[in-house]
């Protein structure tokens, strides 16, 4: 829902990979990603060709799963936004790609005349956005030193797809050093490399229809609240002890490596105290009520751009202690 440009990218591309490997073989040729020949025999189409399609299974199949996990971009952003990343991070990448064969040549003397073809670069391109703008929330320790995040599987399936091919680490270099440049507030390549409005519009009139999604209603109710108001509440409050649960571990590890006491105080900062409708019998006393968070009207604002009202921008913010982040990405999934 609300990310028909992922929906495209996960079904045409995994779609023609697929009939390229069972039933086309012999059309291959045209979508390999040969360096040669577009340095030689100035093939310029195959920089458009080799860098859209996979034609290892395996990559599609790495590569579509990713598409899948970073489809939040597309609901935070916007379609537009999110194309005018993945056009700029794709022209910049398919730059980058020759610099880095002609550097490895150079200083190493390996000549490479082709790479792994398909949609590559602006996937490993989304692994910036995704590491500095997602928050970090742990589920559970392996072994008693090692942590488990709600990040850690897109993180394995990007180790696995790297770990595909030969030459692909070529590709994922020059997709994060793209959308490292892309994010850049220097280099303000975001305001060159993006999709006109018009064309935007005009995908949005033809192709949205085809790949957009109805809104489910069918959605998992968290608890046996007998109104929405009572749903909502349970929800923050399994955002509010997922928070506190991550915290209970950072202080555990601390204690197990400094051999001190917890601080409880700091380890269970004041959550929000919500007026339940039906119970009002057991209300608590107002000294015992701590005083409503601050919130900050610029991140409401921000919120409120990007579609949400300002009763939830506000409630998000207030459960998760004014983080952006973690409100943004709690709104989205609710």
């Amino acid at each position: 829902d609300k990310a028909p440009l992922s929906k495209s990218l996960l079904l045409v591309p995994s779609a023609i990979s697929i009939l390229l490997t069972l039933l086309f073989q012999h059309y291959q040729k045209f979508f390999a990603y040969n360096l040669q020949a577009v340095k030689e025999d100035f093939q310029i189409w195959r920089l458009v060709c080799g860098r859209t399609i996979c034609l290892d299974l395996k990559d599609t199949f790495c590569s579509s799963l990713l598409i899948y996990n970073f489809r939040i971009f597309e609901r935070r952003y916007g379609s537009r936004k999110f194309s005018s990343f993945l056009l700029g991070t794709w022209m910049l990448s398919a730059l980058f790609d020759l610099l880095l064969v002609e550097i490895t040549q150079y200083i190493f003397g390996i000549t490479i005349n082709s790479l792994p073809s398909g949609f590559l670069g602006p996937v490993f391109a989304l692994f910036v956005p995704f590491y500095s703008s997602i928050p970090r929330v742990q589920v559970t320790q392996v072994l008693g030193h090692f942590s488990i995040t709600n990040k850690s599987l897109v993180y394995i399936l990007g180790l696995q797809l790297l770990t595909s091919g030969s030459y692909i680490w070529i590709l994922a270099l020059s997709g994060l050093i793209s959308g490292i440049c892309y994010n850049s507030s220097i280099l303000k390549v975001h305001r060159i490399l993006c999709v006109p409005r018009w064309v935007a519009k005009i995908f949005s009139w033809t192709l949205e229809p085809v790949f957009s999604s109805a809104e489910p209603t069918n959605e998992v109710r968290v608890g046996m609240g007998a109104t929405v108001d009572i749903q909502r509440q349970q929800r923050m409050e399994l955002l509010d002890r997922q928070i506190m649960m991550s915290q209970v571990a950072q202080m555990r590890r601390q204690r197990q490596q400094q051999g001190g006491m917890i601080n409880w105080n700091r380890l269970f900062p004041p959550l929000r105290h919500r007026h339940n409708a039906n119970y009002q019998d057991h209300h608590p006393s107002e000294q015992g009520i701590p005083p409503p968070t601050e919130v900050s009207e610029e991140q409401v604002a921000r919120l409120m751009e990007m579609g949400f009202s300002r009763g939830d921008a506000l409630e998000a913010l207030r459960a998760s202690n004014n983080d952006l982040n973690v409100a943004t990405n709690f709104l989205l999934q609710h």
